[in-house]
């Protein structure tokens, strides 16, 4: 089941792919793309300069943000945990836009914004513990703040800036319309280093899913294992808000309806999880960009408006668990 779940999920991405590279501003005949090589100058512009590096990048943050979203809820043992709630996106927001500021090359991006999530995830992390326990509505409040806090620095950075800051702005509510084939192998390599590391410790993954208590008598380091886990994710975070800007619920929604799905087991269950993340980022971004065409709706707006009632949802069904 769990093996065709992901195959299906991988010939969907196929063809949502094939239907995002035709649709647009300009809509191309998918049949034209199969059958006719004689595809005019502009029109082949459109295609493999502007449109095919949006669709892999799409693809490629989603999964980066699925992956994180499932890992953070494993550390932090809750599925209310997300890169973008917790404020760890946020971070990244803020050390991007540093990066800009000093006019850094596209790879500085990814490292500003890493230094800076690294930082508040540990913060976060730190003050969210009580023991052994990260306490959920400690979490809650302390990603709150930590956006806030860091959201005034950007603000206040983007009014220095003056009038290149409505890029920012666009960029900040989620936007895949830089998207450039260097940027793309830039993505690649924090993608594939995490999506190999959390293959090798998935069951040290699966045995937290148990406690930390339970985990400690398998033999695992828990307190190593967290903190390596959350470098890497803050790794992720950081390289696609870095090029993505702020797109908020993915690693909320897509981990969540496939555990639902396949079981909790992140070993057996984790395939699918990055498929479906860049499946459903590809699908909110070729909506954004087709709905109200040629107006454009910034990705993280779309997803917003999914992963807010979604968000709720999760909140009120475990609020009632507790009671």
């Amino acid at each position: 089941m769990r093996k065709n779940f992901a195959k299906i999920l991988f010939v969907l991405l196929i063809i949502v792919g094939v239907l995002a590279f035709s649709m647009g501003s300009v809509n191309i005949p998918i049949k034209d793309l199969l059958i006719n090589r004689d595809i005019p100058g502009n029109t082949r512009i459109i295609l493999f300069t502007l449109r095919l590096p949006r669709i892999i990048m799409a693809i490629l943050v989603g999964m980066m943000l699925a992956s994180s979203g499932a890992v953070v809820q494993s550390v932090f043992q809750n599925p209310l945990a997300d890169p973008y709630i917790i404020g760890i996106s946020s971070s990244a927001t803020f050390g991007a836009v540093i990066a800009y500021i000093f006019k850094m090359p596209d790879f500085f991006y990814g490292v500003f914004s890493f230094v800076c999530c690294i930082i508040s995830t540990f913060v976060i992390f730190k003050l969210s513990k009580r023991g052994n326990v990260v306490n959920v509505t400690t979490l809650l409040i302390v990603g709150i703040a930590m956006s806030a806090f860091l959201g005034a620095f950007t603000s206040f950075s983007m009014y220095l800036i003056g009038e290149d800051s409505f890029k920012i702005t666009m960029w900040m509510m989620g936007y895949l319309g830089n998207a450039t084939w260097s940027r793309v192998i830039i993505l690649s390599v924090p993608l594939f280093f995490s999506i190999l590391y959390f293959h090798f410790e998935r069951y040290k993954l699966d045995a937290l899913l148990s406690g930390d208590e339970e985990a400690h008598s398998m033999g695992v380091d828990i307190k190593k294992l967290k903190v390596r886990m959350l470098i890497v994710v803050a790794l992720i975070v950081a390289f696609s808000v870095a090029f993505s800007g702020m797109i908020g619920f993915v690693g909320l929604i897509v981990p969540h309806i496939l555990k639902m799905i396949l079981g909790a087991v992140n070993s057996k269950s984790f395939p699918s999880i990055i498929l479906g993340g860049g499946l459903f980022l590809l699908i909110c971004d070729t909506l954004g960009r087709t709905m109200l065409s040629p107006i454009e709706i910034p990705i993280g707006v779309v997803t917003g408006f999914i992963g807010t009632p979604f968000f709720l949802y999760l909140a009120l069904i475990k609020d009632r668990g507790v009671k």
